[in-house]
């Protein structure tokens, strides 16, 4: 007869048992396949990277080891889609991170699939796995201990030294030509070459010359039609035009330091004509939380809240808002029709492209010319992706070259793509 175990030490076993397979397919749920990572990296860098890192806390926690905290994968859906939901449920986990956040509601991704969720997810955990970069302020060497390149500062030493040089150099003529001319009168020489050796050149004689007129005239000539035509080219455009901006926004900080995406804040740049100015209430999702320092209501800071109405003290709004009166940077004119999303959305085009590196500005400036030239010279370099677009399958066709097509070979340079 076979002999049962104590109904509590069953229960128990069972339990650990329940629990440990819980955690091995919760685990084991997140993909490792290179594609799925990638495209989780794409959807991370565009909806999550403003507000968190994989290993760093910033508006929102540490996204490493999320896999270990929450309760199931089941959990993260939830809280992905609906994470007032989940809050309003009383979930333990989900109120704790609510109250240790300031009260700051996660925004609600309800079009997110699980495969999606679950890219994300395999994203992080793959980020999360790689050893960390080195530390801010260590330098790469070249090969041999040696740095890469010539500093800047030791090529102008080299111009100076070079001027200099030809600086002593004509001294040096000069004092042998003396010389020479002492060592002659000591000589016995004929009338004709004691006139030569004595012949005196005044800076009169010098400017009255033919030969100086007509140098003067042709450079006075050549520098006035110079900048005639760099004029006329110049008219209507605006390259590094840098306005004082009535809030000293920081591209270097947001863009560049904390690595926010462009598209977080420019929300028409993949889906309209225009790439918008951002509103106040998408500065208040992040700036309603980062209240340290001199963020407390004093400062650039103040005048966000003063425009949407915010009391940081009480953490409320007011109702009193005002338009922030931004200067516009990049202007084309009425007659050139321009889609961002054309270009950002379909083409590719990185923002970078034609603004610079915006994530370097401490004030934005007008980095391309914007100019038609400038444009086309773009349309006649840039390849078509046609890859996994069936829409140029039938052109590819048309053209039967084995070279990559142009944005020219679709029309690109067609004058009603632009004016009409």
């Amino acid at each position: 007869m076979k002999k049962r175990l104590p109904v509590p030490v069953t229960f128990l076993t069972l339990l650990v048992l329940t629990l440990t397979f819980h955690h091995l397919s919760f685990a084991q749920t997140i993909p490792t396949d290179p594609a799925v990572i990638s495209a989780g990296e794409a959807l991370f860098n565009g909806n999550c990277k403003s507000c968190h890192r994989v290993k760093q806390k910033l508006v929102g926690p540490a996204l490493a080891g999320v896999e270990t905290r929450v309760p199931s994968i089941e959990w993260i859906y939830g809280w992905v889609r609906n994470p007032a939901k989940v809050i309003a449920s009383g979930d333990a986990y989900a109120v704790k991170i609510y109250e240790e956040y300031n009260k700051s509601q996660m925004t609600a991704f309800t079009s997110y699939t699980d495969e999606q969720i679950l890219s994300i997810l395999a994203y992080v955990k793959a980020e999360a796995e790689k050893p960390d970069a080195p530390a801010p302020g260590t330098t790469t060497t070249a090969e041999g201990g040696g740095q890469a390149g010539v500093p800047a500062g030791y090529l102008n030493a080299i111009l100076i030294g070079m001027i200099v040089i030809l600086v002593l150099l004509l001294i040096i003529l000069t004092l042998i030509i003396n010389a020479l001319k002492k060592y002659l009168d000591q000589k016995d020489l004929a009338e004709e070459d004691k006139e030569l050796v004595h012949s005196k050149y005044t800076l009169g004689s010098v400017f009255r010359s033919p030969g100086f007129v007509f140098l003067i005239v042709f450079l006075v000539a050549s520098i006035t039609f110079k900048n005639v035509i760099d004029g006329l080219y110049s008219i209507g455009v605006q390259q590094n035009y840098q306005p004082k901006q009535p809030i000293a926004f920081s591209h270097k900080i947001h863009a560049g330091q904390y690595e926010i995406e462009c598209n977080y804040c420019h929300t028409g740049a993949l889906k309209g004509k225009q790439a918008n100015i951002p509103s106040a209430n998408i500065c208040m999702n992040c700036h309603t939380q980062i209240q340290q320092g001199t963020n407390t209501g004093t400062g650039e800071i103040a005048k966000i809240y003063a425009a949407i109405g915010y009391d940081p003290t009480t953490g409320s709004y007011t109702g009193k808002q005002k338009p922030i009166e931004w200067v516009r940077i990049h202007n084309l004119p009425d007659l050139a029709y321009f889609n961002h999303a054309q270009h950002a959305n379909v083409g590719g085009i990185q923002c970078q492209t034609c603004h610079g590196p915006i994530q370097e500005m401490e004030v934005v400036k007008q980095y391309s010319l914007l100019t038609m030239g400038w444009c086309i010279d773009c349309h006649r370099k840039t390849d078509v992706n046609t890859k996994g677009n069936a829409y140029y399958d039938k052109l590819l066709e048309l053209h039967n070259s084995k070279k990559a097509m142009k944005v020219e070979d679709i029309g690109g340079l067609e004058c009603a793509k632009c004016h009409y």
